[in-house]
């Protein structure tokens, strides 16, 4: 371990105070916190730390209570979250012991004094001696196995059954990279081989016609051709959303809630057609924008509410719409592990208020016969097959479009991949027809 070792850990640690104690997202946290380290390992290693305190947090909370006197609050309150990173690394044992106690002590004297150094240096000691027996005070339940809130358990366990232990095992495991090959630049074979001449390893997944997925993570900055548009990263579950809307040449096309604007970019490139960018957030429009100029597209991008159309929509209907709809996002808990901690059972009926909203506001934009897809990258069967159920009867003219041969399983309507599958984040479908 380098002897610096310590600035990563103290950025993770206020990383995790603003995350566990504020309720910010732990990318938006971490992007301004990053900036200063110059080592890309050090940029991945704070990123690693902070993602396995929170696959592991009611444990290493438990044990920190286990092991401190008294409640560390105020200004000491970030050695708690300084002594979970350094129990979680004891635990994970990528390290050896001695330096992991020697990173976080440094990391404790630079953050809180000499004082707290030494309070660090002995609660890890102390650990080290009773580990054992601490752990095996940990409660059995998934909640401390797995690291996550009891109420989104009980959750997913209402709605999946037998398959909870396995979506939950999955939250914690780290993504595969999927790339996705701008098939208007360039064959998705022949970018295989340029990744190989790169000495880069991939392979293509049946039922993912632009995909490819990396032998192992990499930084984006290697990849052939990505900054002239090639290739973009986007797991293979995203991209079905450009397979169920049946895209053609000159069609009218309206992605809602579109940033930060993946499948818009998918849409452009599989087929020339005119495409309005939809999202109520100004800043995250930009970001699409961004990514269009990248891959050489252009779209129409309009600042507002899907759910209030009156006040951007210029009259003619789309033939197509994709509403990638505000959701718990339960579904790529793996990806952004933040979720399970910043998620409260409070807001699931708020979401599904708005899926409602949105959908009822949008399918009176659809022409007759176009295609209207309804994704969310939830678990919940309230935002996903019971939400599109629902739909369904709200809208005589509407009419689920069964497509059998895609990716995961019947989901009555629509189709769920759940995290894990085909390598995938958690992911529904629904396509629906407006009939004449």
């Amino acid at each position: 371990m380098a002897s610096d070792g310590a600035l990563p850990r103290q950025l993770a640690a206020r990383a995790l105070t603003a995350v566990l104690d504020n309720g910010r997202a732990l990318d938006a946290t971490l992007a301004p916190l990053l900036e200063p380290l110059g080592e890309a390992r050090d940029r991945a290693l704070t990123r690693r730390l902070c993602h396995g305190v929170l696959r592991d947090w009611p444990a290493l909370d438990r044990l920190i209570g286990r092991l401190v006197e008294k409640p560390l609050k105020g200004r000491n309150r970030r050695l708690h979250f300084l002594l979970a990173v350094a129990l979680h690394e004891l635990r994970d044992g990528r390290e050896p012991d001695h330096a992991v106690v020697h990173a976080a002590v440094a990391a404790a004297r630079s953050l809180c004094g000499s004082r707290l150094a030494g309070l660090t240096n002995g609660v890890l000691r102390n650990f080290g001696r009773r580990r054992e027996a601490l752990l095996a005070e940990l409660p059995d339940t998934a909640a401390f196995r797995l690291g996550y809130p009891g109420w989104l358990v009980e959750a997913i366990e209402a709605d999946r059954g037998d398959k909870t232990q396995a979506i939950l095992a999955a939250g914690n495991q780290s993504p595969p990279l999927w790339l996705r090959v701008n098939r208007r630049r360039i064959a998705r074979e022949t970018y295989r081989e340029q990744l190989a001449q790169a000495g880069i390893e991939a392979r293509a997944v049946d039922g993912f016609a632009d995909a490819l997925v990396l032998a192992e993570r990499i930084a984006v900055s290697r990849l052939p051709g990505f900054d002239q548009g090639l290739v973009s990263i986007q797991d293979g579950a995203a991209q079905l959303a450009a397979d169920y809307l049946e895209l053609e040449a000159g069609q009218r096309v309206l992605d809602a809630c579109a940033a930060p604007g993946g499948k818009s970019a998918h849409i452009l490139e599989r087929a020339e057609v005119e495409l309005t960018a939809l999202d109520i957030d100004g800043e995250r429009l930009v970001r699409i924008g961004s990514t269009l100029d990248r891959l050489g597209f252009e779209a129409r991008l309009v600042e507002g509410d899907a759910a209030s159309p009156d006040s951007w929509w210029d009259g003619r209907h789309f033939d197509r719409i994709l509403i990638d709809a505000p959701c718990s996002a339960t579904g790529v808990i793996r990806r952004h592990p933040d979720i399970r901690w910043l998620r409260r059972p409070e807001d699931i009926e708020h979401l599904v208020a708005t899926q409602r909203e949105i959908l009822d506001a949008l399918w009176s934009l659809l022409r007759p016969g176009g295609i209207l897809v309804y994704a969310t990258c939830s678990l919940l069967r309230v935002e996903n097959d019971e939400q599109a159920r629902a739909f369904l009867e709200r809208h005589a003219d509407a009419r689920a479009i069964d497509n059998p041969d895609m990716p995961g399983r019947p989901a009555r309507p629509g189709r769920q991949i759940l995290p894990g599958e085909r390598d995938c984040d958690g992911f529904y479908y629904l396509a629906a027809r407006r009939v004449p």
